[in-house]
């Protein structure tokens, strides 16, 4: 009886494995970077902070991103708003000035989408020092 139970166990531990490991129908937004890093940038060196952020629709329906918001100061300028079909790339364009100060870059670009999950964080990060 002991031996039952167990192979009942594998088996439905097995299914489960299966079963998550299977591709997810729907759409699917994939950065092109995980994350912009302007390094260490100097105050006498302020580079420009205009970016165009790519991202690819790696699922298997159209990508359609419904809100693109921008945390600290950081403008959305634009982005892809007619729907991005599987394997296209759509872009996001942003901008944001630079304090001349010492201080740590640390922004976010949020996106909702029909994606699963909906909503995705692309990050801006780096320092800014004096020399």
């Amino acid at each position: 009886m002991k031996n039952i139970i167990w192979f009942f166990f594998a088996v439905f531990m097995g299914m489960g494995v299966a079963v998550s490991q299977e591709k997810k129908d729907g759409p699917e937004l994939k950065w092109e970077l995980n994350r912009y890093d302007y390094g260490t940038v100097y105050l006498d060196d302020l580079p420009e902070t205009k970016l165009d952020i790519k991202f690819t629709n790696e699922g298997n329906e159209p990508l359609v991103l419904s809100h693109v918001r921008a945390c600290c100061g950081t403008r959305v300028n634009s982005w892809t708003r007619e729907p991005i079909m599987p394997g296209e790339e759509g872009s996001i364009k942003v901008e944001f000035r630079l304090a001349p100060r010492a201080h740590r870059i640390s922004r976010t670009v949020t996106v909702t989408s029909n994606a699963d999950p909906a909503t995705s964080i692309f990050r801006i990060v780096g320092e800014v020092v004096e020399r």
